[in-house]
């Protein structure tokens, strides 16, 4: 099997595909500059059912607010809730 040598282009390439993927992840992460979200961004946001969304407000995990028949969630509370409910591996 032949070892191939990295040439400054890879290493330029390389380079702008991870500046590519940074910003790619910093955008999923603030993917609206509003500050209220509507149910449909935060169950797209937690990759969850409109009935599993119903059942964390009625549960109190989520705080929100009702405007007529909209209701809207903060969206720090929304990274706050996933900071808190982070899993991590030890």
């Amino acid at each position: 099997m032949a070892t191939r040598v990295l040439t400054p282009d890879d290493l330029r390439v390389f380079k702008q595909e991870i500046l590519d993927e940074i910003k790619h992840l910093i955008n999923e992460e603030r993917p609206t500059s509003k500050k209220w979200l509507k149910s449909s961004q935060v169950r797209k946001m937690l990759s969850v059912s409109s009935g599993t969304l119903n059942a964390l407000r009625a549960d109190g995990v989520i705080p929100f607010s009702r405007v007529g028949g909209s209701i809207y969630y903060d969206y720090s509370d929304i990274i706050k809730l996933m900071k808190e409910t982070k899993v991590t591996n030890r």
